[in-house]
């Protein structure tokens, strides 16, 4: 345990140095503002209170944003060592390959919650200042914050993999941008394709249901989502969060950051300095 938050201090310091905490930070804090700002008007048509809307428009920004910031985060992770030629020398101190990543994943881990957390206190202390009957949705925030860090845990995990398996910075960026934009962006359109081109058959009432649970976003998106008294503010999506059941999609999020991590560690292990 010493020597992964020995890993775990060495990297903080690397990335406070590189100026990811701030960038992190900014990028959440601003974008949770706007989007909940624009996300709450609604708020007296559905129903619901302030924040357990707000709650539903920040977990689709979380979907789009946390993975992206753990991608930025992690691309370099081995590659990087490889490039600046600190890999060898990183190999020689008493720690396994697998302490390396865990240390790794902590210190990114700790900036991601501490960026998540400056940008979901915001939207909800902006919510509850304007109406403070909102607090009634602080669960719902609860709930999506803790997901919002197993969902970044599983794209380090696959981050890392990524840098492993390429070896060099330049590639492991072109395909962790490659990978957010197929599993974030292309995967749904794919699934809503099949699903038209399906018209109710096979697909749309056996495949669909976890073609979903197999993406860690989409379960994310819709763990947050069933258990929110707003489902209504997320049009296209809220027929799947009430038809699949929420044990599914809280099993899918839990099991998804060991999986990951475990295919970085063995990629990580063919990785010769």
């Amino acid at each position: 345990m010493r020597r992964i938050l020995a890993t775990a201090a060495a990297e903080t310091r690397i990335a406070v140095r590189n100026r990811w905490v701030s960038i992190a930070v900014v990028m959440m804090v601003l974008f949770s503002l706007v989007l909940s700002a624009a996300g709450s008007a609604p708020s007296g048509a559905l129903g619901a209170d302030r924040l357990s809307v707000t709650v539903a428009s920040l977990t689709s920004l979380a979907v789009y944003l946390v993975p992206l910031v753990a991608l930025l985060m992690s691309f370099d992770a081995v590659a990087g060592e490889v490039e600046r030629g600190t890999l060898p020398l990183l190999l020689t101190y008493p720690v396994s390959r697998a302490e390396v990543l865990l240390g790794k994943l902590l210190a990114h881990l700790a900036i991601l919650t501490l960026a998540v957390a400056a940008g979901y206190g915001v939207a909800a202390g902006a919510a509850i200042a304007v109406d403070p009957e909102a607090a009634s949705g602080l669960p719902a925030l609860w709930r999506l914050m803790w997901s919002s860090m197993l969902l970044g845990a599983t794209f380090l995990g696959v981050g890392y993999a990524i840098s492993a398996l390429s070896r060099r910075p330049s590639g492991a960026a072109g395909l962790a941008i490659g990978l957010w934009l197929v599993m974030i962006v292309l995967y749904d359109l794919g699934l809503l394709a099949a699903v038209v081109a399906d018209d109710g058959g096979t697909f749309t009432t056996t495949v669909f249901p976890y073609a979903l649970l197999a993406n860690p976003a989409d379960a994310f998106r819709l763990y947050n989502l069933a258990a929110s008294q707003a489902t209504a503010a997320a049009a296209g999506i809220s027929g799947a969060a009430n038809a699949i059941p929420v044990w599914q999609s809280l099993t899918s999020i839990l099991l998804w950051p060991p999986v990951a991590l475990a295919l970085a560690i063995a990629a990580f292990r063919k990785v010769t300095p």
